[in-house]
Parts: structure tokens; C-alpha cells; sequence
């Protein structure tokens, strides 16, 4: 029983960190931006794409500080910039979420590097050039959570986009090779692999009637996922309430890989 009597709800509070989502300003990112505003964190959201303002709004209505930065997250000195003005920003850096993404798709025969290359830049090369970088901040003060934003398609096979299976499986990789070099520095690295959720991405396959059939027929649950299904496991492996977990890759799926 040592120590148990020192469990408190407390541990899941960001409150006083910092913390960066890529592409946090949109889909899903801004669920995640979102979620750890809720719990206390402070908020960077570098994104290539536009910001209406609504993250921002969100968040400051959570009562957590924002700061959104428009930037090109393949550009060879992007990661160095954002850690650079999350600490200059928003004064130090505990948490980094690697959610910006793309998927793109095509035939087999069609699908060549002009599709790929993008892909695995953004997708897996950004994840791994900005974990460099906050390594270099989060070794140094022995504490921080890198989370990836895996997939369903980090454990199966990537029909209509290969690059997006193989990028998907290279980002757990990447985390378990980093929990692997980091965790000795009191550093989680942990994943988190949504299965199908209803978001502006997947709106033409909902409307499809078969497709939407074919997928809600294997999910357990019975429904595709809602952003705030993934908010919750965003907060917990953000927090101290899961400081032994490590190398992990959570599944938010309403149970599709079991089935």
C-alpha cells in the first residue's frame, strides 16, 4: 500500500505547462489543443494551414493562453523555430503532441513518390525533426511527454495509400525507439492511434452509405468516434497520471481492431 494514499486527481492537472500540437488548429489537433487548454496547459499551434481565430477563442475560454504560428512544418529550420518560440512564447516546453498529418490517395499503380515523398515528409520525418529538437529542452530538465498521433493503420495495411500505412507504423516505431532513448530522462513517449472518427476528412465516406455500413458494422461500439472521445486520453498521457506509462500506443477505437 506505499504510497497509494498519495494518489490524487491532481496528477491529471497540466496546469502551469506548455505544451505544442502540430496542426493544432484544426481535426483533430484542435480536440487535442483543446483538451489539454481544459486540463491547464498553455498552447502553441504551429500549422501550414490558416487560423480562423476559433482555436484561439477555445482555448483562451478555457482560460489557458494560446499563441498559433502559420509555418511550413517540413522546412528544414521549422523545429528549431517552434521550440524556439514556444519558450520565448509561452516560457518553457513539457508536452509536444505530433498531430499534423496528410493522407493522400490513389491506385496502386498510380501512387508513386509524388504521393509518397509529401507524406512521409509531414507525416513522420516532421514527428521525428521536432522530437529531436524538444529532446534537446526536455533531457536537460529530466521531465517531458512526447505523444505521436498513430493510427488504426499503424497495425494493419494501408489499401488506397501506402504511405500513410507505412508512415503510420514508422511513428510507433518512432515511439517506442524514443521511450526506449528517453525514458532513462524521465520522459514519456507514448502514441495514440484513433480508429474512425467523424471529422471534416471522412465526411464523403459517412455519406457513402455502404462504406459508412461497411465501417460502423465492424467498430463494437457501433458509431464512429466523436472528438471528444479522444480528449480524455490526450489529458492522461499528457499528465503526471502517467508517468510509468511508456513506449504505448493507445487505441481509441470503439473496439474496431478486436473485432
Amino acid at each position: 500500500m506505499e504510497n497509494i494514499t498519495d494518489f490524487s486527481l491532481d496528477l491529471f492537472s497540466l496546469k502551469g505547462k506548455n505544451a505544442i500540437v502540430t496542426g493544432g488548429n484544426m481535426g483533430l489537433g484542435r480536440a487535442f489543443s483543446l483538451a489539454l487548454a481544459k486540463a491547464g496547459a498553455n498552447v502553441l499551434t504551429p500549422s501550414i494551414k490558416e487560423d480562423d481565430g476559433t482555436t484561439a477563442r477555445l482555448i483562451k475560454e478555457a482560460g489557458a493562453r494560446h499563441v498559433f504560428m502559420q509555418i511550413d512544418l517540413t522546412a528544414k529550420d521549422a523545429p528549431e523555430r517552434i521550440i524556439k518560440t514556444c519558450l520565448s512564447e509561452l516560457g518553457g516546453l513539457d508536452i509536444l503532441i505530433n498531430s499534423a498529418g496528410t493522407c493522400l490517395i490513389a491506385d496502386v499503380l498510380e501512387f508513386d513518390r509524388s504521393y509518397w515523398d509529401p507524406m512521409i515528409d509531414l507525416n513522420l520525418n516532421c514527428a521525428f525533426a521536432l522530437s529531436h529538437e524538444a529532446a534537446k529542452i526536455m533531457i536537460p530538465q529530466r521531465s517531458g511527454k512526447i505523444i505521436n498521433i498513430c493510427s488504426l493503420f499503424s497495425f494493419l495495411g494501408g489499401l488506397g495509400s501506402p504511405a500513410y500505412a507505412a508512415m503510420k507504423h514508422g511513428l510507433a516505431g518512432l515511439t517506442k525507439a524514443y521511450c526506449d532513448e528517453l525514458a532513462q530522462y524521465n520522459i514519456q513517449v507514448n502514441g495514440i492511434a484513433p480508429g474512425y472518427f467523424a471529422t471534416d476528412i471522412t465526411k464523403a465516406t459517412r455519406e457513402n452509405e455502404a462504406a459508412d455500413r461497411r465501417i460502423t458494422e465492424h467498430i463494437p461500439t457501433g458509431r464512429w468516434g466523436e472528438l471528444h472521445d479522444l480528449m480524455g486520453a490526450v489529458v492522461f498521457l499528457a499528465s503526471a497520471a502517467s508517468d510509468y506509462v511508456n513506449g504505448h500506443l493507445l487505441v481509441v477505437d470503439g473496439g474496431y481492431l478486436v473485432r
